[in-house]
């Protein structure tokens, strides 16, 4: 491989010649290979976002060249327009400041500055004038994370709610017979069913909408220590006026830059919510999966599409793949808050050490929710169709219908009416036909399976 000579403080290093990194870069590169994850294009662009707006903040108060600031900012766009991430490679498992990755970007905008220039552009003088790692992770943590949840994953939340409605709306009368313990209960209707599923939904938006305005209060401006040293007191609050006009999100500098910088407690909140949402969608998948198995030997009320062959060895065999899926996600998804547990815990002092793996786990949550919800709903959701004699024979023979009666007969003569109901597979009307005074249509009223469901 062609390479090159650069340097930084500590001396020369041969890099790749076509890389568009310098020697920083490549130092990192030789020291941190534990993994081949890197940090995620949002949370690269991102930090070109960020770079891109200081840039911008520093020519306008006085800190930086006109010139020189105006090749950074298009080095920016043209990264952000065509974000090639060979050029930024570096494993999440490296210093846990994020220095690396912070010059990393520093020295590719640099490089191409330079090059638009015709002059010498500093990654550290120039492209981090102003900044430090130390507030620059944090921010592109929070910026990348707000910007996908509200981009990405809120509208994905939504589709699956809709779907959910559209699907009521279709199958909503039906009656089937509730399950507790997995056992057979009182009788449900579908619109029920699938309404108790998207307020858990609507819930979970809730908490991650709730998280939004603290994660646009960024931690750009406090640099080292949250301090602001070797920053222009308008700095910050500047810089965050750009993003928001970049971003579309309403941006603003932190009223603590010391929170910020020394703790990760938004992300901790931030991942709760994910969480929040991942146990929803698993128990939304666990359910599909209950109602679709079979299709003799299992509950067989509801029949999901049939997207691929389920198995190699038995024929004819079709799994319900989508909803696997999702629950496997969702597992992954509360191991990444195990991570962002723990890595929250490390702000030793004035910093955080473990900003590069929070980050990671964060996107990737944010993105595998967003996928499994378009999936649950497109794949899942609108296209299972429902087994009514499948539902119509158990509720007809569900013993769990005499509860109805409790109230005229007793708790006992009801608890022996449905165990005979039971032991002779009859409808529980024909034996309380035969064990209490009641008629046949009063039992007929009494047992209605949708009367027992409430209120339409």
């Amino acid at each position: 491989m062609a390479t090159r000579i650069e340097h930084d403080s500590m001396g020369e290093l041969q890099v790749p010649a076509n890389a568009l990194y310098q020697a920083q870069t490549q130092r990192a590169l030789n020291n941190f290979t534990f993994s081949p994850l890197t940090l995620p294009r949002p949370f690269i662009q991102a930090m070109l976002q960020i770079k891109k707006a200081a840039a911008a903040a520093n020519s306008e108060l006085g800190m930086l060249d006109g010139a020189i600031a105006a090749a950074i900012i298009q080095a920016a766009e043209q990264q952000l327009a065509a974000t090639d991430m060979q050029h930024y490679p570096l494993d999440v498992f490296q210093t846990g400041s994020g220095t690396s990755s912070n010059m990393n970007v520093n020295e590719v905008l640099a490089t191409l500055a330079s090059k638009q220039l015709g002059q010498p552009v500093h990654p550290n003088d120039h492209v981090n004038a102003g900044q430090s790692s130390n507030d620059v992770i944090p921010t592109a943590i929070q910026l990348s994370s707000a910007l996908a949840i509200h981009n990405q994953l809120i509208p994905a939340l939504r589709h699956i709610q809709a779907a959910l409605v559209l699907k009521s709306q279709q199958v909503g009368a039906i009656v089937k017979t509730g399950r507790t313990h997995l056992m057979d209960a009182m009788p449900v209707r579908f619109e029920q069913v699938l309404g108790g599923w998207q307020s858990q939904l609507a819930h979970a938006e809730q908490l991650l909408q709730q998280q939004l305005p603290s994660l646009q209060q960024l931690a750009l401006g406090g640099t080292a220590v949250g301090t602001g040293v070797n920053t222009h007191p308008q700095f910050a609050a500047n810089v965050a006026h750009k993003l928001s006009q970049d971003t579309g999100l309403k941006l603003s500098a932190s009223a603590d830059f010391f929170f910020n910088i020394s703790s990760q407690d938004l992300a901790v909140a931030c991942s709760g919510a994910l969480k929040t949402l991942a146990v929803a969608l698993l128990k939304i998948s666990n359910d599909l999966r209950w109602m679709n198995s079979g299709p003799l030997a299992g509950l067989a009320e509801i029949a999901l599409p049939a997207l691929q062959p389920g198995s190699s060895i038995m024929p004819g065999k079709v799994n319900p793949v989508i909803p696997e899926a999702v629950a496997m996600l969702c597992a992954q998804v509360i191991g990444n808050d195990s991570t962002i547990t723990v890595a929250g815990q490390s702000g030793n002092f004035e910093l955080n050490v473990m900003l590069p793996v929070i980050g990671y786990n964060l996107l990737q949550s944010i993105e595998l929710l967003s996928n499994g919800c378009l999936a649950l709903a497109d794949k899942a959701i609108s296209g299972f169709k429902l087994n009514e004699a499948n539902i119509a024979q158990s509720l007809d023979k569900n013993p769990i219908l005499v509860t109805a009666l409790n109230s005229i007969i007793g708790y006992e003569q009801a608890a022996a009416i449905a165990k005979q109901a039971y032991q002779q597979q009859r409808p529980v009307l024909d034996v309380a036909l035969e064990q209490t005074n009641l008629s046949q249509q009063q039992l007929q009223d009494l047992l209605n399976p949708a009367k027992l469901t409430g209120k339409h």
